[in-house]
């Protein structure tokens, strides 16, 4: 209990603000055509994602343990879009900076559990690529709906338990100096600074996370694409070995997108602008979103036939009910 509570057994009065504020960038002139900006990624973003499960969703030949995976990679992409986009217009185009305690702690809650399920999402897509590469002849057995189900069920089962501890930790703090959090959202990292008690397992938590929820699943991925690289350089022809980096090409994109901006923001934290960090940190928010489905439906054969069948077949049922009616 006394990691909750750090007042425990002693005289001290919690100061537990009714609000705080988001300051977002400054000093930028016309910083509301960035947030427009966002505003028209955020619609590419839902349309973009609502058709991929749409389509994963209406052709039964999409219905397979892979697309399981693709399926909750967009429905995590279309629920955090929509639980930070939203809100961040609200704040800056609308100038409703305050936001209650609360509200701030559950604004936190749901952007970084879909933020850090994106990073898991990609870890099943690359699990999958690499028992279908290595292991072709066993991957109906190994790779089952009821393992991938069970696999990202044990993934959301993580992240919110991780989140939860973050967020639970939050508030043991006391603030009695500043609420300005210096963060487009309520970020965990600028909250627990603004404490004026002992942060140390917040602090502990903000070194933790990045590690459980980044570093393991890029250094599982690159570990898995290491060994998907080294067996083919030993048994396939060049031929051979095309034809299956050509499997992997999308969601290779889709880790590049997702990985190489927070690597930057991570490497180069201490030395750079808060104007560039905030740009850099809602850009790799929302980017990943509006791509991942452009990405899957250029680059995925299963997709893009689903979506020309799917479409044949409602042009065809418009050419039937014309008929009809004309008759």
């Amino acid at each position: 209990m006394e990691l909750f509570n750090s007042a425990l057994g002693k005289n001290i009065t919690f100061v537990r603000p009714p609000y705080f504020m988001i300051s977002g960038l400054s000093g930028i002139p016309n910083i509301k055509h960035y947030y427009v900006f966002l505003f028209f990624v955020y619609v590419i973003s839902v349309l973009g994602n609502t058709v991929v499960m749409a389509v994963i969703y209406l052709d039964h030949n999409l219905r397979t343990p892979k697309y399981v995976a693709v399926f909750n990679l967009a429905f995590v992409d279309l629920f955090g879009n929509s639980a930070l986009v939203p809100k961040v217009l609200d704040v800056f185009l609308f100038n409703h900076r305050f936001i209650s305690y609360n509200n701030c702690l559950a604004f936190l809650f749901f952007c970084y559990t879909c933020l850090s399920m994106q990073s898991f999402n990609l870890v099943a897509l690359s699990y999958d690529r690499l028992v279908a590469i290595i292991f072709p002849l066993h991957y109906q057995v190994k790779i089952t709906h009821k393992f991938m189900f069970s696999l990202i069920a044990s993934f959301w089962v993580f992240v919110i338990t991780a989140v939860l501890i973050a967020v639970g930790l939050i508030t043991r703090l006391s603030f009695c100096n500043s609420v300005v959090i210096n963060s487009y959202f309520c970020d965990h990292g600028q909250i627990y600074r603004l404490s004026c008690n002992n942060n140390f397992p917040n602090y502990v938590v903000s070194c933790l996370f990045p590690v459980l929820i980044f570093w393991l699943p890029l250094a599982f991925i690159l570990l898995s694409y290491s060994y998907i690289g080294y067996a083919l350089a030993k048994v396939a022809t060049m031929q051979e070995r095309l034809k299956a980096f050509k499997t992997c090409i999308g969601h290779l994109t889709l880790v590049a997108i997702y990985f190489i901006p927070l690597l930057i923001t991570f490497t180069l934290m201490e030395n750079i602008h808060p104007n560039a960090r905030i740009i850099n940190l809602s850009l790799t928010s929302v980017f990943p979103p509006m791509l991942n489905p452009i990405i899957y439906v250029l680059q995925t054969q299963e997709i893009k036939v689903s979506v020309k069948k799917l479409l044949k077949i409602k042009s065809t049922s418009k050419i039937t009910i014309k008929k009809f009616t004309i008759m």
